[in-house]
């Protein structure tokens, strides 16, 4: 069920960035207030969350994706199998969730280094090249230096509560049958798989790099000792190796070229962004076709397999963490006022997709908890419109 409703948040409301959750937090669309009901939505451990912020959150969204026409917004909120009121649900429990976490991190006296944010914030910057670029980027997204540094450090405080609550394990401590079990379920995706090496030359050094190329060729030069002498790449001092392509992510160009490599064969020079390449193709995987045992697939298979498990691991011990904390908190939840601008007669919109291909009314009304029996069976007998659905208001 739990699972079910997180991935109902994640397509209504896509994953929400440091930028846009601040921005929600103090931005209010219409500039006019215009709905606004005041009140309080929840308290957390006595912190209140305003109905308003939920508010704002809900009609930034519905500007943001040309939302605001009430017949776009009751067609697409049907379309997602939810209603007014799941809406505010799914962005009152996250905001709930960031308000525990925030507690959390206080209580465990999680503090992150200046030098870390700076490090973060200036990773981003270098996009841009004057100040007045940044700046002005940062207020097209409803943003100050400040408000974004402040998001940054709360990333990084999410992190380090995550690695306090639920240390991440060794990857050798992962269950041997474990191992072979996800390496059987994923060993198709790492058929064909290609390792590869390269030489790295500045973009301007073409000539350079063909005479390397043209030794290369000509047997005169070991390939992984010309990477160790010329590579301007980190992967010199390896012979050039960078790994496999299904374990890594290439640049177009990059991939390109191993793609059309058989085993050993050499490439001509290929332009990236990052300057100029040759690349070798050192091994291919094909897959058995009976997985018996690790040593059958490579050793940095195995790890990745072995990292993910870890991963795996590591979360499960943290919701287990977050959902103690969560039950031990004291929280109190309001109901929905019925003058949001975001509510509507949602029954309106569920009948007119009665019928089409795929969707079912029934299954509909019982995904969202809706319970329109009466009304319907009403509307059948020609008894009218029950009052309250007429007003819009959600049954909750």
């Amino acid at each position: 069920m739990k699972a079910m409703k997180v991935l109902k948040t994640l397509v209504v409301f896509g994953l929400v960035s440091v930028g846009l959750f601040l921005l929600a937090a103090c931005t209010d669309t219409n500039g006019k207030g215009d709905g606004l009901t005041g009140g309080i939505a929840a308290t957390v451990n006595g912190v209140e969350i305003l109905e308003d912020d939920i508010t704002k959150e809900i009609q930034n969204y519905r500007t943001a994706y040309e939302l605001l026409d009430e017949d776009a917004w009751g067609e697409y909120l049907v379309m997602y199998g939810t209603d007014p009121a799941g809406v505010r649900e799914d962005i009152l429990d996250r905001r709930i969730e960031e308000e525990l976490t925030r507690q959390a991190i206080e209580e465990k006296e999680i503090k992150i280094d200046v030098a870390e944010v700076d490090e973060r914030a200036d990773r981003m910057r270098v996009y841009y090249e004057t100040e007045e670029d940044w700046n002005a980027a940062l207020e097209g997204a409803g943003l100050t230096e400040e408000s974004y540094r402040a998001g940054i450090e709360l990333s990084l405080q999410k992190i380090k509560l995550r690695e306090t609550v639920a240390p991440l394990g060794a990857p050798e401590d992962a269950d041997a049958d474990e191992v072979l079990n996800y390496i059987k379920l994923y060993i198709e995706s790492f058929d064909g798989a290609k390792r590869s090496a390269h030489i790295l030359f500045e973009s301007d050094d073409e000539k350079a790099a063909q005479e390397i190329l043209d030794k290369i060729n000509a047997g005169e030069l070991d390939f992984a000792q010309a990477a160790k002498e010329n590579s301007k790449d980190t992967s010199a001092e390896n012979g050039g190796d960078v790994g496999w392509d299904r374990l890594a992510t290439f640049v177009e160009a990059y991939q390109g070229a191993l793609d059309e490599l058989e085993l050993n064969q050499v490439s001509g020079l290929v332009a990236s962004e990052y300057g100029i390449h040759i690349i070798k193709c050192t091994e291919v995987f094909a897959a058995p076709e009976e997985i018996t045992e690790e040593s059958q697939v490579p050793q940095e298979y195995v790890e990745a397999i072995r990292n993910m498990i870890q991963g795996m691991n590591q979360e499960d011990t943290y919701a287990a963490w977050y959902e103690a904390f969560r039950e031990a908190a004291d929280i109190e939840i309001n109901a929905m006022p019925e003058k949001v601008p975001y509510n509507l007669d949602i029954e309106k919109y569920a009948v007119e997709h009665e019928g089409d291909e795929g969707f079912d009314l029934e299954d509909y009304l019982n995904m969202t908890g809706e319970d329109w029996s009466s009304e319907q069976e009403g509307s059948e007998e020609g008894e009218g419109e029950n009052p309250e659905a007429a007003e819009g208001a959600p049954n909750s």
